[in-house]
């Protein structure tokens, strides 16, 4: 498995209260595990867990077979892609200087790092030479998130984590990229976590469901177990969607 997260639980410090409790799943190459919910139920949480932003008070996190401790930080963090919703591209670098980011501080020769560039851009629809050289402040909404998907791919990792990439985005281009994505994921097989609170979203995106509630797992099934569901939960999630 890419990732196997095992009673994974989170606790404050200072006050102790709980924000995860007792969350166990895995996601294997070609999986996307979608974990739905609303604002404060635990989604970003458990994916700053699963890259160590934030250290568990309890449970085991491997990633392709090492627990997530065992290596360095750095080192692990390298080893998963990470989209946000905001992107976070350098303003003052290049399209090709942001993607081209970690491979360079990884010590790629540079004609390497640049046909890895144009080989990203392309894949996720821009065209090098025409998006290349270009600022992020040039891009519209939905380039540079597919600048940030490009990025997260560099090193190949066998994971990726997202957190509500979309969210920020205009119905439209929301729903284009919702489609080139489902595509992308089709093609790259990797292991994937996408969070968002739209279950509509989810619905299309993910192989599998996770609906956290109250920082518990209420729910893990397949995009058609999850509509068919009885459990209370689920169907409060589907009512007021």
């Amino acid at each position: 498995m890419a990732l196997d997260v095992k009673d994974l639980r989170y606790r404050l410090p200072g006050n102790g209260r709980a924000l995860i409790e007792g969350i166990s799943f895995s996601v294997g190459a070609g999986d996307t595990l979608v974990l739905l919910g609303r604002s404060g139920a635990g989604k970003t949480t458990t994916l700053k867990l699963v890259n160590r932003l934030l250290v568990p008070t309890g449970g085991v996190v491997t990633i392709a077979g090492e627990p997530a401790t065992a290596a360095p930080e750095t080192a692990l963090r390298r080893r998963i892609g990470y989209v946000i919703q905001e992107v976070g591209l350098f303003p003052h670098f290049s399209v090709a200087a942001n993607v081209g980011l970690l491979p360079r501080l990884e010590q790629w020769p540079g004609d390497r790092i640049a046909r890895r560039v144009r080989e990203l851009l392309t894949l996720v629809g821009l065209d090098p030479d025409t998006f290349g050289a270009r600022l992020p402040h040039e891009l519209s909404g939905g380039q540079r998130q597919r600048v940030g998907v490009a990025r997260a791919l560099a090193l190949d990792p066998p994971l990726l984590l997202l957190d509500e990439p979309f969210g920020a985005l205009d119905p439209i281009t929301r729903l284009e990229l919702q489609r080139e994505f489902r595509t992308l994921a089709a093609r790259l097989a990797k292991a994937m976590v996408f969070v968002t609170h739209d279950v509509r979203e989810g619905l299309l995106l993910g192989t599998r469901i996770g609906l956290l509630d109250a920082g518990r797992l209420a729910f893990l099934g397949t995009p058609d177990e999850f509509r068919a569901s009885a459990l209370p939960a689920v169907r409060q999630f589907m009512e007021a969607a």
